[in-house]
């Protein structure tokens, strides 16, 4: 009996240290993520932040948004 008490008393032990330890792991920051965008000239997907705005478009760089202009 007593040492039936002690294996529930150490599933119970670890069973709230696994959920103490989930509780600690950070949750990714949903602000953190920007949205992407497409090229209109190659099509390649970057971050809006990384890329080149002209004329209501999108480009990856400044070569691209030159191409696409002529």
């Amino acid at each position: 009996m007593g040492r039936l008490l002690l294996i529930i008393a150490i599933v119970v032990v670890v069973y709230l240290l696994i959920r103490s330890f989930r509780k600690q792991v950070p949750q990714q920051d949903v602000a953190a993520t920007e949205d992407m965008v497409r090229c209109a000239k190659c099509g390649v997907h970057l971050p809006k932040g990384e890329s080149v705005e002209a004329g209501g478009q999108f480009f990856c760089g400044a070569e691209h948004r030159d191409a696409y202009r002529k």
